[in-house]
């Protein structure tokens, strides 16, 4: 799959790999400060004059790049006088430009949108920061770094092995993944097993399968986004199952208020102590007790509004195999990394597999007897 294509995506076995391709990625990158007012937005579908047209285009965007952009959001966008395709990830951040938005949008022929789009572009006041990558506009940021501000991910990635290292000594590189919209990187840490997370091992082995118990190590997990997806975080899983748990946000740093690598830096000072917190949240849901389990199961899923046919199956999945009767938070929220599972077996894209796994970990801070009634709810 050719980079430039708006659905490309990769993965890495090796740190290195992953390190090598984002350094590669940046040197590449041209990120262009100009004038709102002087972008021009023309439609780019099969009756346009521009469409495999690579000669009006800027040196280097080739047919493949045009003939993508037709297929998908059928945009271009002149920047500096020189006209590039732009991409799905560029889309909410050039409405963001124009001060408009609107499910309408999307509905108008690319002729009209571009024509809406100039029109409100020519008459703003502020700067954009846009983002060329890969043969095409992958963002139209705001111009004032305190809007945005550029934290290369090799720098990032860097950074936070660093950290890591002086940290959790011998954490260990899983796997890595990119596309054009997020980057993340898995990290185990092994060497801190005992540390982090023996006292919760040491609760659950009064009632679950050793073997499976010693396969759980703790992680974590970095993310982040130059498309405006993500801020640049780390956060706290549990390692060893179908799928990684997550169990709460450990530090993130937003793309905003002119932030730095050092701001990351600072922040991820913080990872172990939360991590420790993140775990005590998990081991209180062991002191919960449901009447209702599956009760609580559907509206904790549809209070988070987690994916409802995967949420369906897991519910299904809990409701027969958990032995009625009563059951703790605990419980449910294991049983609702079914879904995940679910939609990894469904080749689920993986960046809303992270969405969805952020979204899940939030119902460790539900008040979940509040979610616990014997009056059943449909989904």
């Amino acid at each position: 799959m050719q980079k430039c294509l708006d659905n490309y995506n990769t993965t890495f076995a090796s740190f290195i790999a992953m390190l090598d391709y984002h350094q590669t990625q940046s040197i590449n990158s041209h990120w262009v400060r100009c004038p709102v007012k002087e972008l021009s937005v023309e439609s780019l579908d099969k009756m346009s004059p521009n469409h495999m047209n690579p000669s009006v285009f800027a040196l280097g965007v080739g047919e493949e790049a045009i003939s993508d952009t037709t297929e998908h959001l059928g945009l271009a966008l002149k920047v500096n006088g020189e006209l590039y395709p732009v991409r799905e990830t560029a889309y909410k951040t050039l409405l963001d430009r124009a001060k408009i938005g609107g499910s309408i949008l999307p509905k108008l022929s690319r002729e009209t949108l571009a024509r809406v789009l100039n029109e409100c572009l020519h008459l703003s006041n502020t700067d954009a920061l846009v983002l060329i990558r890969d043969e095409k506009v992958s963002a139209v940021h705001s111009g004032d770094e305190t809007d945005y501000s550029v934290l290369d991910i090799d720098s990032l990635l860097e950074k936070l092995t660093q950290k890591l290292d002086a940290r959790f000594p011998g954490s260990e590189f899983e796997q890595g993944y990119a596309d054009h919209s997020i980057a993340s990187g898995l990290w185990k840490l092994s060497g801190q097993r005992e540390s982090l997370i023996g006292a919760y091992i040491k609760t659950l082995s009064a009632y679950n399968d050793k073997a499976k118990l010693d396969k759980i190590v703790p992680g974590v997990r970095f993310i982040t986004s130059d498309t405006g997806v993500a801020s640049a975080k780390v956060s706290a899983l549990l390692l060893g199952g179908a799928y990684p748990i997550h169990i709460g946000g450990c530090v993130a740093v937003d793309h905003r208020h002119k932030t730095s690598i050092e701001d990351f830096d600072k922040a991820l000072d913080q990872l172990f102590a939360q991590f420790g917190d993140s775990i005590k949240k998990l081991e209180y849901l062991l002191e919960v007790y449901l009447n209702y389990p599956v009760n609580a199961m559907i509206r904790v899923c549809k209070k988070l509004a987690l994916p409802k046919k995967a949420a369906l199956e897991a519910i299904d999945i809990f409701e027969k195999t958990y032995g009625g009767g009563v059951a703790t938070a605990h419980d449910v929220f294991m049983a609702m990394q079914e879904i995940l599972f679910t939609l990894k077996c469904e080749g689920t894209p993986q960046s809303k597999m992270l969405t969805v796994e952020e979204n899940m970990a939030r119902a460790l801070t539900l008040d979940w007897t509040s979610f616990d009634l014997a009056k059943a709810v449909d989904y």
